[in-house]
């Protein structure tokens, strides 16, 4: 058969790397992104971009360790690399505090990030409101930076990149031979994915360039992550809410709460209010599905619903949907074969 045509719909940090992954383990595919929505304007040019694995209770934990172990791998040789600074990604120290000890000291992470160890009790004289606390190097990937790098190894392979609006994956059944949905929240409506929920996010970008070291509660809610030009401060949990606009009372929240971690805030200026929608699920989706109307198929391979957690395991399972490609494509080259028997 002639080259295999995929199309990757969605173009944020998972549809961008998972149309890479595709180019790298089967680089006969002509493969087309699509998506309604590019850098700057995706869930991911919201998100901090840090590399802290957030649980997912339907995914067995071996798994999640796998994916985050890939990505760290993968994004720990670019920030040795002379694209560090392009690719916006670097590593950065600090510490994750707790009110109570928590119930796992170890988390499954902790060996993947580097120096993972307790604070000592002279680290936690920074935090009087806090009795415990976690101290370890791990990764941040910038965006836009990151993305626009991807799209840039992506163009540079030849992949195609458009500004399209799906509202069925059918209306790409004959123009492609596999699908991939990297949707996001968008797979809510594109597929009828009932399981997949928005849990919105509100965070704070500020110039604070003296705050070196990333600083998170324990709770998962407020946050102070450094970039290279901007610290994203956080940050809101709020199941089910579908509203994109920043909230003025949530602003204030936010900002209290992280000035309380790192009083010199108070001095942060050029503060900006960003809102994005985490596409979230008892587990990422990442499977394959053959839909058939009539007597006409189109192969799907899912891979959405990394919630909170997307940067930390974009890599790896990005890794996973593209092996998921070559069986699609492995099985249609077998058909077609077959048929000309």
């Amino acid at each position: 058969m002639a080259a295999p045509k995929v199309a990757v719909v969605g173009a944020g940090v998972i549809g961008l790397s998972t149309a890479l992954c595709i180019v790298e383990s089967c680089p006969s595919c002509s493969v087309t992104v699509l998506a309604d929505q590019f850098s700057p304007h995706t869930t991911s040019d919201v998100a901090a971009g840090m590399l802290i694995p957030h649980t997912c209770p339907g995914t067995p934990i071996h798994t999640q360790k796998q994916w985050f172990k890939e990505t760290f791998t993968y994004l720990f040789a670019i920030s040795n690399s002379a694209e560090a600074s392009e690719a916006g990604i670097h590593l950065i120290s600090g510490w994750q505090v707790f009110k109570n000890a928590p119930k796992e000291e170890l988390p499954f992470w902790s060996d993947v990030v580097l120096g993972f160890r307790p604070m000592s009790k002279a680290e936690l004289q920074k935090f009087p409101q806090h009795r415990y606390g976690q101290a370890f190097m791990t990764l941040k990937c910038d965006c836009p930076p990151y993305l626009l790098w991807l799209e840039k190894r992506l163009k540079a392979t030849g992949v195609q990149m458009y500004t399209r609006k799906i509202a069925d994956l059918w209306e790409l059944q004959g123009e492609y031979n596999v699908v991939v949905n990297c949707a996001g929240i968008g797979a809510h409506q594109l597929v009828g994915d009932e399981k997949l929920f928005p849990v919105r996010g509100q965070v704070l970008k500020v110039h604070a360039p003296w705050v070196k070291n990333f600083i998170r509660d324990g709770d998962g809610l407020t946050y102070i992550y450094p970039g290279i030009h901007r610290v994203t401060l956080g940050g809101t949990r709020e199941k089910e809410s579908w509203s994109l606009s920043p909230n003025a009372g949530t602003t204030k929240d936010i900002f209290d709460r992280c000035c309380s971690l790192e009083p010199s805030l108070r001095g942060a200026q050029d503060i900006t209010v960003k809102v994005g929608l985490r596409p979230s699920r008892q587990c990422v989706r990442l499977q394959k599905e053959v839909l058939r109307q009539g007597g006409v198929k189109l192969l799907v391979v899912h891979n959405y619903g990394h919630g909170a957690g997307g940067f930390s395991i974009h890599r790896g399972t990005a890794k996973e949907a593209a092996r998921l490609v070559g069986e699609c494509i492995a099985a249609l080259q077998g058909f077609s074969s077959r048929a000309k028997l």
